[in-house]
């Protein structure tokens, strides 16, 4: 009896199987608004909301034409662009033109060049996509709007050969990819040449643009340079969702909420306006029409809900039940929140199932709770190891021999534990943020004795520049000058160091100067102060350290303001010291676009002149209060340096000027700056003047702008007669950038002390 038992439930199971699959195979769900409307275009499905007329699409935004034209059908959207997927998750899949600019001989040729997509139902995915900028001489933008507001992103892409270009790398050489912010719609692509693509044209004579999927569908080929050229479109993703009203407010409007029986809202991405449907839990079909989620048979899909050989299935409404064969008694533990079923115990053995259990229960216990201790020993064990590894991985090691040289010195850096920083900042807590950076975070903390610190948390660490990393550590910790942030020390228990500064209060330079509320507070004076405090900060750097440090990434980010607005240079990231016997290093470009030294850029050879162009256009900032580059702005000025110089040049500085800072009593003085600044932005390094000397100028305007008789009796011959010259004089060669030369001569016993002062600081 109990063999054929079993046959006969083996022969129920394989029945059930065969016609189980038979009905999966046979069950297809309507996705169209009506057997009238084609529910598919070629190969491309086409579920309402989308239709191929208007009387089976939700609106035209939602409208796909079938063109035929081609001798196979092919679905096209209202912008005119191949659509290749449809998905009722909420994802149109389509074919973007790409954005060409090619040159012969260093002349246009005519491409397809700022393809556009005005599709406002539609927002680009920024999961799906990324941004590329392809060739060796390009840079690249895509202008959107956001928020109901114009938006830019770029990217730029740089190769003098193909020596650097690595297939497969996308990192600036060659080619460059940025991330979609969310929420853009309404795009145009640009791609852009900076010299015509005369310098590549053999291996890349075009720049490309375009967005595309990021997935196998594209990745870089050196081959590209020139092969993209016969290239018309990529493949990339669109966000959709219906209206305009959100899940919380479309339900109670039934004449708008098309979301059908057996569904649910669905919340679109962040950046996505409107609403989604889903269909529930144990419902399948389109949820966009009225009856389109319909019930599914889960009892014939598969894996199976039930084990067939204990249990029966039996579907219900959205969702199954099992039922216990005979023989089989229910077992305590669900499974997906349906019973499953046992073989029925002897009465006689219901003590043994509770005593081996519990016996069992206990002994894992014990097993556990023993194992966890060795588990977090080793962990404990682990973790220690691998602080000591950071720290001499680090430099940790040459750091404490050279510390040793300084016990002397009361200013030495200190070497903060891991635990330490990490309970200053609560974990590194997000709240905590200052300010993020290409080369890092920074964290404000607040150590054990209530001091509040920044503590900067960089991204990456060159192993073989430790050395050259502890000795900055060093040097920088021994600068103590009232306008440098001062470095208290550093961690180097973690993967990549923290470094621990000053804390300062009132923010950066760069959000007084361009938030509408603190520039109006900035007035000449102040801007003047700053602007001589960081001159003389970075000549001190320059020339009164015990080794030369060059900043490197001189902007207005960087510069940092107390309560009294006093001036403080901060972060020496990408800051480098300079042997005394050079002049100039060669190294790999580092800095920020709209404050980098051109031609620092296209040489590599880095030298002081480098940190006085940027400093230029700080000061160009401070007196326009416009940003050092913004693409907003004609394309012509777009880069501040050269809006000013031309400005400046063309004698129309009074048009680019802040008027919050211009009046009658200070417009000489202004002017006298603007040539200053003027200077320090010359092409050509040779022709900058040295933060030296535009510290000295900008102090000497300072201190004739605090005690204007100071200008009047300078060179007024009665002065002379009553004084007496000057017991001692000094010369400041200011240039032009002609070939005569401005001298000024000060006398220095009235002055030395004031503008030899953020020189020679020690305070």
């Amino acid at each position: 009896m109990g063999l054929r038992r079993m046959f006969l439930e083996l022969v129920i199971s394989c029945v059930a199987v065969i016609l189980s699959e038979m009905g999966a195979a046979a069950v297809e769900f309507p996705i169209a608004l009506s057997p009238q409307c084609l529910n598919r275009c070629g190969n491309v499905r086409v579920p309402y909301p989308f239709g191929t007329t208007k009387d089976c699409s939700l609106n035209d935004d939602f409208l796909i034409s079938c063109d035929n034209s081609s001798g196979s059908p092919q679905p096209i959207t209202g912008a005119n662009l191949n659509v290749t997927n449809i998905s009722m998750n909420g994802e149109l899949d389509i074919l973007m033109y790409i954005a060409k600019q090619c040159y012969e001989s260093g002349k246009p040729v005519h491409e397809r060049n700022n393809p556009s997509i005005n599709y406002p139902a539609f927002t680009i995915s920024n999961t799906k996509n990324k941004f590329f900028t392809i060739g060796c001489d390009s840079y690249a933008y895509l202008n959107a709007f956001r928020n109901n507001e114009s938006f830019s992103i770029g990217c730029m892409s740089i190769c003098k050969s193909l020596t650097n270009v690595e297939n497969g790398s996308c990192t600036g050489i060659g080619c460059c990819q940025v991330d979609i912010p969310k929420g853009l719609k309404n795009f145009t692509l640009e791609a852009r040449s900076y010299y015509n693509h005369i310098r590549v044209s053999e291996f890349n004579p075009c720049s490309f643009a375009f967005v595309a999927k990021e997935d196998d569908m594209f990745n870089f080929s050196s081959s590209y340079l020139k092969s993209l050229q016969g290239n018309e479109t990529f493949p990339m993703v669109f966000d959709w969702a219906l209206g305009k009203e959100t899940c919380e407010t479309a339900p109670n409007k039934p004449d708008q909420y098309i979301c059908g029986g057996n569904t649910l809202c669905d919340v679109p991405p962040e950046g996505v306006d409107g609403y989604r449907c889903k269909c529930k839990e144990g419902y399948r079909g389109n949820p966009y029409l009225s009856d389109g989620c319909q019930d599914i048979n889960e009892c014939e899909e598969d894996p199976k809900p039930c084990n067939i050989t204990t249990s029966t299935c039996n579907n219900i409404n959205g969702s199954f039940t099992c039922t216990c064969r005979v023989g089989y008694e229910v077992d305590a533990k669900i499974i997906n929140g349906s019973t499953s079923c046992r073989l029925k115990a002897p009465a006689n053995r219901s003590k043994i199932n509770i005593i081996i259990p519990l016996a069992i229960s206990i002994g894992l216990i014990g097993l556990f709770m023993g194992g966890s201790s060795i588990y977090f020993g080793l962990q404990r064990r682990k973790l220690i190891k691998l602080k000591e590894k950071f720290f001499q991985q680090n430099g940790g090691i040459l750091l404490q021999q050279k510390l040793s040289n300084y016990r002397a010195s009361t200013e030495v850096a200190k070497i903060f534990s891991a635990e330490e920083l990490e309970k200053a900042t609560n974990s590194y807590d997000e709240s905590r943020i200052l300010g993020q950076g290409g080369y890092g975070t920074v964290y404000r903390g607040v150590l054990p004795d209530y001091e509040v610190v920044a503590i900067k948390k960089s991204k990456i660490c060159d192993q073989s520049q430790i050395e050259q990393f502890i000795n900055e550590v060093i040097v920088l910790t021994q600068i103590n000058h009232r306008n440098v942030v001062k470095m208290l020390g550093c961690c180097l228990e973690t993967e990549v160091p923290l470094l621990v500064y000053q804390y300062i209060t009132n923010g950066t330079l760069s959000s007084h100067i361009h938030d509408r509320n603190l520039s109006s507070s900035l007035s000449w004076e102040k801007r003047l102060k700053i602007a001589s405090e960081t001159a003389g900060a970075l000549a001190y750097l320059h020339s009164s350290t015990s080794v030369p440090i060059l900043h490197r990434d001189v902007k207005t980010a960087n510069i940092l303001l107390d309560d009294n607005y006093s001036a403080k240079v901060a972060d020496f990231g990408t800051s480098i010291l300079v042997p005394v016997d050079q002049t100039q290093l060669s190294t790999l470009v580092k800095g920020t676009f709209g404050y980098l030294d051109p031609e620092y850029f296209y040489s590599n050879q880095l030298t002081e002149k480098s940190d006085v162009y940027s400093f230029g256009v700080v000061v160009a900032e401070l007196l326009t209060g416009e940003k050092a580059l913004c693409f907003d702005r004609p394309e012509k000025d777009r880069n501040l340096a050269m809006c000013f110089n031309s400005a400046v040049k063309e004698d129309r500085l009074h048009q680019i000027l802040d008027n919050q800072i211009v009046n009658d009593g200070n417009i000489n003085a202004i002017n006298e700056v603007a040539d200053i600044a003027k200077l320090c932005l010359s092409v050509k390094g040779e022709d900058r003047p040295t933060m030296k000397e535009v510290a000295m100028e900008l102090e000497g305007l300072r201190i004739m702008g605090k005690h204007p008789w100071a200008k009047a009796n300078l060179y007024a011959e009665e002065t002379e007669n009553l004084l007496g010259p000057p017991t001692h004089s000094f010369n400041i060669d200011v240039y032009n950038g002609s070939s005569s030369s401005t001298i000024t001569k000060v006398g220095l016993e009235s002055m030395t002390n004031e503008v030899m002062k953020p020189l020679d600081d020690g305070r």
